[in-house]
């Protein structure tokens, strides 16, 4: 950090970006009064290409990577992003510093007339880029047709009430976040699309040696949705998942222990993998890597090849 009494958050230009940004700046002056926080806004390249799908130009890290470089050169301390967006392993000098109490986990199916799963018309085109939401849309509605879907949140809204689509689907998380969560959208449930690891939760990231900025930082850590969120990564981590393949898991606290589902699909949709188990709060990673054991046997790493 480059001063006591400050702190620079980088933060990507999205309207959902800057919420998030601002959320943790002002949470942040609530614990330090005296403490100045700035947004240091940076186009990453991720935003810049919005025309073509993320998995075929390098994933959800070009979100991340010129936040991180922002960083590395000094012009931030901090930067936030949503969870689901951070790669399994970071870089060595980086680390996750907290993550906020995490909001809805879920998807949403969202059309003008507020269809479901089940009565949308048959053949039906909906928008998302995420191969994980279209091998589980497919697995229960193989004759939708799904189509590419990128921008900032409300420019997908835009696209679906022009008629580009009959229905998108995006986070609940950010729907909420934004305001923009109505009776149009349909929740769905963990049994029709698993979340992807993460979602619906923020982090904070920051150099791994600076301990006073850690000290700040980690006053905002909610425990139980951290814990959550590193068993989840644990398990995509272990099989070597990104956002080019289809896997999703919800971890929940339940007492003592904790309990994570997870699942593998081929990218159609017509292989399936769901698989859960549940051990220790206290050691998370172990939680998320006996679950990512349990799918190699079953036969994910196959299913991971298809993507």
């Amino acid at each position: 950090m480059n001063d006591q009494f400050q702190i620079r958050i980088a933060t990507r230009t999205s309207q959902l970006a800057i919420w998030q940004s601002n959320l943790v700046a002002s949470l942040l002056r609530e614990r330090e009064p005296n403490l100045q926080v700035e947004l240091v806004k940076v186009v990453t390249e991720g935003d810049r290409k919005i025309d073509t799908p993320l998995s075929k130009i390098g994933g959800k890290s070009l979100f991340i990577k010129e936040l991180e470089v922002a960083m590395l050169d000094g012009r931030a301390d901090i930067a936030v992003h949503s969870m689901k967006d951070i790669p399994n392993q970071l870089p060595d000098q980086f680390s996750i510093m907290a993550i906020l109490e995490r909001e809805d986990y879920r998807d949403v199916l969202l059309s003008q007339e507020g269809y479901n799963l089940e009565n949308l018309p048959v053949g039906a085109v909906v928008g998302t880029s995420s191969l994980r939401r279209k091998s589980q849309l497919l697995a229960l509605r193989p004759d939708l047709l799904i189509r590419d879907l990128r921008g900032n949140v409300p420019t997908r809204i835009e696209k679906q009430k022009n008629g580009d689509f009959n229905a998108i689907v995006l986070a609940s998380a950010g729907l909420r976040r934004l305001g923009l969560y109505d009776s149009a959208a349909h929740g769905l449930s963990v049994g029709e699309v698993m979340p992807a690891v993460g979602q619906g939760a923020i982090g904070i990231e920051a150099l791994a040696q600076d301990q006073n900025l850690r000290n700040i930082v980690s006053s905002l850590n909610n425990d139980l949705s951290a814990k959550e969120v590193f068993a989840e990564r644990a398990f995509s981590r272990y099989l070597n998942g990104s956002c080019q393949s289809a896997i999703g898991a919800l971890a929940q606290a339940q007492g003592d222990n904790l309990m994570l589902k997870g699942i593998v699909a081929s990218p159609d949709g017509r292989q399936i993998i769901r698989k859960n188990t549940c051990g220790s709060l206290r050691d998370p990673e172990e939680v998320g890597n006996e679950l990512g054991r349990l799918m190699r046997e079953a036969g994910a790493d196959e299913l991971l090849k298809l993507s």
